[in-house]
């Protein structure tokens, strides 16, 4: 049990419609160290928040009537940390703490996971990074003491880093082969050129080829701190459990006072105007994403964001969906996404469908968005948008993955925790003309595109911006 006080956690103060930020009454980076903060108590869930020695926040989820337990440590590190010469450098990371830690070899540490059925695996973003484990409830112990290890230990022995390059070049490689992976990077680069949210995480093969263990080490050790790092923990477990194995797999390292990293905040600065990218590539379909720059991940009009891309391309009866595919036969797939960043975000649209008729499912595509912009969207399309959101978001809580990441990345992301219900509240205030207001903000905005497909030139895209 955390020393301190334990407090519960006010209930966040009412916002308003509009651009107002998001705060809350007990923000995580402020939080009295060793105090033990509840922020829910249900008779579903019971979320508990404690501040440790060095500035490590410690965030779990009691579920009970699971056998499972998902443990993440969340670091507030990713690619746009980088520097253009360590470009990729965080997801190169990611790959070398496996390969072998003070204790553990790499085989090792794949052994003890597979001995008990479990899963370990990371993964990287522009703005954070995730280390993670999903086991049985009783095998916890183990969990947590591998991810801890893997993150605060490791070696990064040239040797490995010189197997990994290998390893990380065919990941890029493939990235290259598969044209919708290719396509997100093209389309960032064409939304955001010369900005480090621009860039791919995976780096170049220029950039991998020429990282030295010496640049990736001190990556490592500059970036990966306490401040910046979250361990979020779901599944059937008690707060106090995690704490005390947190505390032996972390021993002498929980100590001083340094208070966690505030959230990422902000205003990016694009230099440029966003413009169409083209990356040739000799295959049966031309595949495009076009798209705007949308809202940052404090905004609070998010959830209106939300709603907006659920009805437009987010399932089968969406505007895009019925308009592209169900009425006119032009492609087999087509969806809108958003992607929300400290500073930024974008909402977008994909396609695929064959090169000669690229130009004719670009203007389909446009026609919808001007219309939306003009027009908004039915309260039918609306209310399906938000039974979408509300469904994705109680389905995804039979998961104890789901639930450790929820916490743990709003958390990193915001200091802050929102219910279940505060959340599906958030959603359900939402009204169509929120979601007409938002469209003609949004998709009146200049708009990038990124193709990939069979032409030799930009000059031969039948795709204007």
């Amino acid at each position: 049990m955390a020393t301190g006080s334990t407090a519960t956690a006010g209930a966040p103060s009412a916002r308003g419609r509009g651009t107002s930020r998001i705060s809350s009454r007990t923000p995580g980076h402020l939080q009295k160290p060793g105090s033990t903060v509840v922020l829910e108590r249900s008779a579903d869930a019971e979320v508990r928040r404690t501040l440790l020695p060095g500035g490590l926040r410690v965030i779990t989820e009691r579920v009970p009537g699971v056998r499972s337990a998902s443990v993440g440590i969340w670091v507030g590190v990713g690619s746009r940390d980088e520097a253009p010469p360590v470009a990729g450098a965080a997801h190169y990371l990611e790959h070398l703490l496996f390969k072998g830690t003070a204790k553990r070899s790499a085989a090792a540490i794949a052994e003890e996971i597979d001995a008990v059925g479990g899963e370990l695996n990371a993964f990287t973003a522009k703005e954070h990074t995730c280390y993670y484990a999903h086991v049985i409830d009783e095998d916890l112990p183990l969990a947590l003491d591998l991810v801890a290890d893997v993150v605060f230990d490791a070696v990064c022995a040239e040797s490995d880093v010189e197997t990994e390059r290998g390893v990380v070049l065919e990941e890029i490689a493939m990235r290259d082969d598969d044209p919708e992976d290719l396509l997100h990077d093209a389309f960032c680069e064409a939304l955001m050129p010369g900005h480090a949210l621009g860039r791919p995480v995976l780096g170049s093969e220029e950039s991998i080829t020429g990282m030295s263990r010496t640049a990736l080490n001190g990556f490592y050790r500059r970036r990966y701190t306490m401040p910046k790092m979250v361990l979020a923990v779901a599944g059937n477990v008690s707060h106090r459990q995690v704490l005390a194995l947190a505390r032996k797999a972390l021993g002498d390292r929980l100590t001083g006072d340094r208070a966690p990293a505030a959230p990422r905040v902000g205003r990016a600065r694009f230099g440029s105007a966003p413009e169409l990218v083209l990356h040739t590539d000799d295959t049966e379909q031309a595949h495009m994403m076009l798209g705007v720059r949308a809202l940052d991940r404090h905004d609070e009009r998010r959830f209106t964001l939300n709603v907006l891309n659920a009805a437009l391309g987010g399932g089968m009866s969406s505007r895009l969906f019925q308009e592209v595919r169900e009425r006119r036969g032009l492609a087999y797939q087509v969806y809108s996404s958003v992607a929300s960043y400290a500073d930024s975000g974008h909402l977008s649209v994909y396609t695929g469908c064959q090169p000669d008729r690229l130009g004719e499912v670009a203007g389909v595509v446009r026609e919808v968005l001007a219309d939306v912009a003009a027009n908004g969207l039915s309260d039918a399309e609306v209310a399906r948008g938000k039974g979408q959101l509300r469904g994705g978001l109680v389905l995804g809580l039979e998961d104890t993955s789901s639930r450790m990441s929820r916490i743990g990345k709003g958390e990193l992301a915001y200091a802050d925790y929102l219910t279940v219900e505060q959340t599906l509240e958030r959603i359900a205030a939402v009204t169509a003309e929120d979601v007409a207001v938002l469209a003609k903000d949004l998709l009146t905005r200049p708009l990038a595109a990124a193709v990939v497909g069979p032409y030799d030139h930009i000059d031969d895209v039948p795709v204007r911006l």
